[in-house]
């Protein structure tokens, strides 16, 4: 990956404001109240919902994403996902904050894999207010090549065995909200022709950053002190048309969370609460 070098260490910034309106959508399309205000503390990865690069038609692939070569390198491999990701939470951002995001690619790797070659990037984004960092992550994007023969469709199976356990039907019409509320023009999520026929999904994709959001809400919900630390990693795709478990059992200082459907776990995830000192 030594032709991808000029690429690390590349940065960029951009501003938003995290007005309610789209993490109020969020909510009420996941099935809860929507009555979030100015002020109020803006829920743990709902800044995903904000910080749009939108992209003219010209400079869109195929796919949906934006064309590679422009802030991302130009890695010569047709299928690109989220694989996981790294945050600490050192301050609450609040809606009605106006917060600037800088992003810096960190790494471009590539590793042999069972499914062929992989090309990871790791991009890390610092967010801050007026009054400081406010939000740490790494972000891990994959690039492989395409899938050899079609993946098994999803089946439906009773929740496992959790101390937290929570269904959801990840139908068409959530994921296609989420995909407008994030300005993810990814096709496999809202597009089920191309998912299948230039993919080899047997349906929809659940988006990566979407089980994430559902494990991390879960967690907030049930846990008794902030949640300071979280890291995810998605093992296999889940998909549309079963249910999708939300599971996860508490533990010292935080707890262990994960998606699953059918028999496999779709994404694991750790949620801390320690204090960052403690926890680095």
């Amino acid at each position: 990956m030594s032709e991808f070098n000029d690429w690390i260490g590349r940065s960029q910034t951009s501003t938003d404001v995290l007005e309610p309106a789209r993490s109020n959508a969020l909510r009420v399309a996941m099935g809860d109240k929507g009555n979030l205000q100015v002020g109020d503390a803006l829920p743990l990865l709902h800044h995903w919902l904000y910080f749009w690069d939108v992209k003219p038609p010209a400079e869109l692939g195929s796919d949906g994403h934006p064309a590679k070569g422009g802030f991302l390198p130009p890695v010569p491999l047709p299928r690109r996902m989220w694989a996981g990701g790294r945050l600490k939470f050192l301050a609450p951002l609040r809606l009605g904050d106006r917060v600037t995001k800088i992003s810096t690619i960190t790494s471009v790797t590539e590793k042999t894999g069972r499914s062929g070659t992989l090309v990871f990037v790791t991009v890390r984004h610092d967010l801050s207010t007026d009054a400081g960092l406010a939000v740490s992550e790494e972000q891990d994007l994959v690039y492989r090549d395409p899938a050899s023969a079609m993946l098994p469709a999803p089946v439906a199976a009773p929740a496992p065995a959790a101390a937290w356990a929570e269904t959801v039907e990840p139908d068409p019409v959530l994921l296609f909200r989420y995909s407008a509320l994030t300005m993810n023009g990814h096709r496999i999520h809202y597009d089920r022709p191309y998912a299948i026929d230039e993919e080899s999904y047997p349906a929809l994709v659940v988006h990566g950053p979407l089980q994430a959001t559902l494990l991390i809400d879960i967690a907030s919900r049930n846990l008794c002190a902030p949640v300071t630390s979280f890291s995810f990693r998605g093992q296999v795709p889940a998909f549309s048309g079963a249910p999708l478990h939300v599971c996860g059992n508490p533990g010292e200082d935080g707890a262990e969370v994960w998606t699953q459907q059918g028999g496999e776990k779709n994404m694991v995830a750790s949620v801390g609460t320690a204090a960052l000192d403690d926890a680095a």
